[in-house]
């Protein structure tokens, strides 16, 4: 019997393979035509190349206003052109940004914000404390939208105690208050450029960051140059430009020629070329975050929870970290990194069961299990989206693949229009941002349309508890409802690295895998 079940595992490794090497070798022809035919330039900058740093991004951009963001791509950006009142160490630790120091009050209900002085938006309108009130004013405004107002929805009332004094009273205590502050939710975008008409902040960032924007052409580059009355210490270098390359191959090509200085991410199979590279430095980082399958149970076959459950044990994880990453990432089952403090050990990574996955389809009562999987063009995502394919086609299920543009994907999760997305997430310093917005029902990011009265009360009791054991028992417990009602295939926890040319100097890796342009010198 052991050697019969070795024997079966074996070949469906074999042909998982051959269906690899397949998607991998036709993947090129098929991603630059879907990304519009990107080739390799000749010239990346008009300017002067000494003193211009050049970022390669795996995507365009699509909105340069932090409180309409969702995309980490976009959050590359805004370290160059905003800043947060927290910042965070490469512990995760909360330290001073904006706000130079902070106090908080006994009961957990107080927050004292102490502002940096002397501070400038590029527009040249003052930062202070009524521009923190705005701040926070424009992302709580329902008018607006904003996904980051779930980090500042327990405020009830806020004051400008002096001119750099700013005071917020909660109404309960709520942990990841400052971690929230690290990330959209405490960027600041310029009053007056947000109340100008003639402004659009999604295209026209204006911040008080290091760098000012100074033009855009889209789906190819951004550019930007120093700001001189910068407040703090001045970048090494006059012009930073980020270019967009969705083909993941042309994007490490253009490292490799020395037409870009660092990128934001690499495929895995290129990890071992770049590390033999002599010219190429590559610093490697554990991720916060999760990758895995968007189900939108408000449509058939999903909204059946065996169906759902049945892909959970249809998927090989372990097979997809092998052949896809390389071993550069981890099988994950919940939202919380191994790293994470949240994490459930007592969730392990189950193996493939194909008899129990086409158990439960059969239970299902289900006939109709076609469905749409709608992935971004990249030969890494082709090559996962096959491999998903094959394994779900062998139990039952009937795959159609559909390759769309990042940007558009987004959309589309904001309209309810697909049946599976690939979408994952960059992950937040506190185990909330990995939970609450994602699965509660009707948060910001819970485009499967689920809804579990027990998950929602523990995610808000974790948010609502400052000691941290009490926290982890109920994430812990969060993550097994999770597991159970599956309105997400957790895939993988993706390790982040970050390749650059051997001059760039200066680079700390914040496990938010976030770039920042200012910390980096050109030698």
């Amino acid at each position: 019997m052991d050697d019969q079940m070795y024997s079966k595992k074996l070949l469906t490794t074999l042909l998982l393979t051959l269906l690899m090497v397949l998607a991998a070798c036709g993947g090129n022809d098929q991603n630059d035509e879907a990304a519009g035919g990107e080739e390799e330039p000749e010239d990346l900058t008009n300017n002067d190349a000494e003193d211009t740093l050049v970022v390669g991004l795996d995507d365009d951009p699509p909105l340069l206003d932090p409180h309409l963001s969702t995309a980490q791509v976009e959050s590359q950006i805004f370290k160059a052109v905003y800043e947060t009142l927290i910042n965070v160490d490469e512990n995760l630790d909360p330290i001073p940004g904006l706000a130079k120091d902070w106090d908080v009050s006994e009961d957990g209900l107080t927050y004292t914000f102490y502002l940096q002085e002397g501070v400038t938006f590029h527009d040249g309108a003052d930062f202070n404390a009524e521009a923190v009130k705005y701040n926070f004013e424009r992302i709580l405004d329902e008018d607006l939208g904003s996904p980051n107002a779930s980090d500042l929805r327990l405020i009830e009332e806020m004051s400008v105690e002096d001119e750099y004094t700013f005071v917020v009273e909660l109404e309960e205590p709520f942990a990841p208050f400052l971690s929230g502050l690290s990330h959209r939710a405490g960027q600041m975008v310029s009053p007056e450029a947000a109340e100008d008409e003639s402004i659009d902040l999604s295209n026209e960032p204006v911040g008080t960051g290091p760098f000012q924007f100074v033009d855009r052409t889209a789906q190819s580059h951004l550019e930007f140059e120093r700001h001189d009355d910068y407040w703090g210490d001045q970048p090494d270098y006059q012009y930073l430009e980020y270019h967009a390359f969705s083909n993941e191959d042309t994007r490490i090509t253009n490292l490799v020629s020395g037409d870009l200085d660092i990128v934001n991410r690499v495929a895995h199979k290129d990890l071992e070329q770049l590390e033999e590279n002599p010219e190429i430095n590559m610093s490697e980082e554990d991720g916060i975050g999760f990758q895995g399958l968007m189900l939108n149970t408000d449509r058939e076959p999903f909204d059946n929870q065996k169906v759902r459950q049945a892909m959970n044990y249809a998927v090989d994880r372990e097979a997809i970290t092998e052949v896809v990453f390389h071993n550069g990432a981890e099988p994950a089952v919940s939202p919380f990194a191994p790293s994470s403090w949240a994490n459930n050990p007592d969730l392990e990574v189950p193996d493939r069961e194909v008899e129990k996955a086409q158990e439960l389809l059969e239970e299902s009562g289900v006939e109709d299990l076609s469905f749409t999987l709608t992935v971004s063009p990249s030969p890494a995502e082709q090559q996962l989206s096959e491999m998903l394919k094959s394994m779900l086609d062998e139990v039952g299920f009937n795959v159609e693949i559909e390759q769309v543009e990042f940007g558009a994907i987004l959309d589309r999760m904001y309209e309810g229009d697909f049946d599976i997305a690939r979408l994952g997430w960059s992950g937040r310093v506190d185990p909330d941002g990995n939970a609450y917005s994602w699965f509660h029902t009707d948060e910001t990011y819970n485009f499967t349309g689920s809804s579990n009265e027990q998950l929602d009360e523990l995610l808000i009791d974790a948010r609502t508890t400052v000691d941290q054991s009490e926290r982890q028992e109920m994430y812990h417990e969060a993550a097994e409802i999770l597991w159970d009602e599956t309105p997400y295939i957790f895939l993988y926890h993706e390790n982040d690295y970050k390749p650059m040319k051997d001059n760039v100097q200066g680079f700390n890796h914040v496990p938010d895998g976030l770039i920042r342009p200012a910390d980096l010198t050109l030698e």
